[in-house]
Parts: C-alpha cells; structure tokens; sequence
C-alpha cells in the first residue's frame, strides 16, 4: 500500500473545520487564562459538540469511524491553538477503550505514559481532570476509573499531570503488557502532530513579527542574519509533518511492518511513530528557540503569546520522559543487536 501525502475530500473538509474551530474558538488567550492547570472546560464542551471524543472509534463502536491520519489534522490544529484540552489523549484512550462513556465524551480519557510503580502511574498527561486512565500495571493494561485530582504540579508547559492509582477505583483488564505498545505508538504519533502545528504557528508568528518590527528605519526581517536564521524551519516542519502522517498510515492493517536498515526502508508502525515523535520534538523546540529569539527581549514577555509556545514546545515532548531513553529504545527497534 504506497503512502499518498495527498488529502481525501473528507480530510480537507476536517482540516477545515477544526482549523477554523480553534482560531476562532481557541485564540492564545484562552490558553493564557486557562494556566496553571492547563484546561478550559468550557472550551472541551465545544470540541465535543464537533465529535472529537469519539471520531477515530471504529463505527461499530458507536464513534466516526475515521482514521488515525484523520485525528493527526485534528491533533495539529490542537498544537497551532495550544488549546487547553486533552484531545490527544482523550482520543487515543477511546480507540484503546471504546466505552460508550469514553465515545460520547461523557468523561475524559488518559493513557499513562510509563508502567504503574507500587500502585501509581506518575506524571499522567491530562491525569488532574481525567476520569480514566489506561496503562500497564504490572502484567496487564489496565482502565482505571476513578476521580480526577483536579489539580496539577507546577510544570513550566502548564499541562494538567498529575500521579494517579492504577488499583484504586473501577478496573478493567484490557489485554498483556504488548497491546499497550500499539496505544503509546497512537499517543506518539498524535503528540507528534499537535508539535507540528507548535512549530507551525511559531514560525507564522516570528514571520509576521519581523515583518512588523522596525530598526534603522527597516522592518528587521530584511535583515539577512535574522533571513537565515529562520530559513531551515520550513523544511524542519515540512519534514515532521511528512513523518507523522507516514506513521498513521503506518498504523493501518494493510501496511507491512518493515524494518530494513540496509535498504532505509521502515514501515513499522512503532519504529516511524517514535521517529516522528522525536524529530517532532526537535522542530518544535528549535523553532520556538528561533521564533522567540528574534522577538528579542519581548519574546520573555508575559504579554507577548511565543513564550507560551516556547514552553509547551519542551514541556509536551518531556511528558513521555527523557527524550535520550526514547531515542536509545528506537535504536533497538531499528537495528537490534546489529
């Protein structure tokens, strides 16, 4: 099955939607006011109104029945509006766990990211506001409901973590501990997107301001260090958005999972999520580095919207922990003991 970087009708019309929905819905305000915590119920109503718990559920689970590539347009335009909701999460925990609760979005859905050590999972993405949980608890992927924390531990992305009980509440076995690579592969291959659109949105935003800025009677974007400061980030985004739609196509049945070093032929789903996750990270981090570096000192300004980009850049690509222990784990995915 040959990987198509083209568009269907039908993801046009939901990069369309959701494009429009969170630049108007969704302005960095709403994220600014949204901090500490990280989430605006208000705004979460509203996406749910637009389907978003359950659109990448198969149908006959009750939910859209579209694609992983369908919720990384989704996922992308999350990451352009920073938005202060779990969409990522929420989506990856319904297709792991399609309850109808989960599907209708009438509670919120996590995955925690590393194995439950005596009992809790630390550091959940979206675990202060999250009702279930889903992860590994010793031998076996579990779902556990239980309430929210509400409350989150101070972190410089403002993201809702939170250390929750894999054995206190409503538990559910969902299989052994190798169906849970598949549900950190769609997280990966999600929080690729939503980094996408961070380093996406932080370029237009450095464009626009070095456009705008003025020294020596000419905007500052004339100027050929700040030119080639920002040249190579078109291609850095251009290229991790190439990768994270390669890894949901990946993720379909029909694809063969390769593994060819020799040939650079890698078409497994795990391997290529983990390569978009972490060039993802990269890109976003530079370009955020880049984006608020031209901004001079105002770029560290509460007031002006890159710091906010600048912190989430880091922030959501540590949530899975050190980047280096991922990178050492690919390696093996990659080339074994070769």
């Amino acid at each position: 099955m040959a990987f198509d970087l083209g568009f269907t009708a039908d993801q046009t019309t939901i990069a369309d939607l959701f494009n429009g929905f969170f630049t108007n819905e969704s302005p960095a305000e709403v994220a600014r006011a949204a901090e500490p915590l990280g989430f605006n119920a208000n705004l979460w109503q509203k996406a749910l109104g637009l389907g978003v718990a359950g659109m990448a559920v198969p149908e006959q689970h009750g939910g859209g029945g579209a694609s992983l590539s369908d919720a990384v347009i989704v996922a992308e335009a999350v990451g352009a509006s920073i938005a202060p909701i779990p969409v990522v999460e929420h989506i990856v925990a319904a297709r792991a766990h399609p309850i109808t609760d989960l599907v209708e979005g009438n509670v919120i859905g996590t995955v925690a990211l590393t194995p439950a050590v005596d009992g809790t999972w630390s550091y959940v993405p979206a675990g202060a506001i999250a009702d279930i949980v889903i992860g590994v608890d010793g031998n076996e992927v579990v779902a556990v409901r239980s309430s929210a924390p509400g409350v989150a531990p101070r972190n410089h992305a403002c993201q809702p973590l939170a250390h929750r009980s894999s054995r206190h509440g409503d538990r559910t076995v969902l299989g052994n501990v190798s169906s849970f690579e598949r549900i950190v592969a769609e997280w990966n291959t999600l929080t690729a997107a939503a980094l996408v659109g961070i380093a996406q949105r932080s370029l237009d935003i450095v464009v626009q301001y070095v456009k705008e800025r003025h020294q020596f009677g000419v905007p500052v974007g004339s100027f050929q260090a700040v030119q080639h400061g920002l040249a190579d980030l078109p291609g850095l985004i251009d290229g991790s958005r190439i990768l994270t739609h390669k890894a949901a196509w990946a993720s379909q049945p029909e694809v063969a999972q390769v593994v060819e070093p020799e040939f650079n032929e890698y078409t497994d789903f795990k391997v290529v999520s983990s390569m978009a996750f972490l060039f993802a990270g990269e890109t976003a981090v530079h370009a955020t580095d880049r984006s608020l570096h031209f901004h001079g000192g105002y770029g560290f300004s509460e007031e002006y919207d890159i710091q906010m980009y600048y912190r989430r850049a880091r922030g959501w690509r540590l949530i899975a922990g050190d980047p280096r222990n991922e990178y050492v784990a690919l390696a093996d995915k990659m080339f074994g003991d070769n």
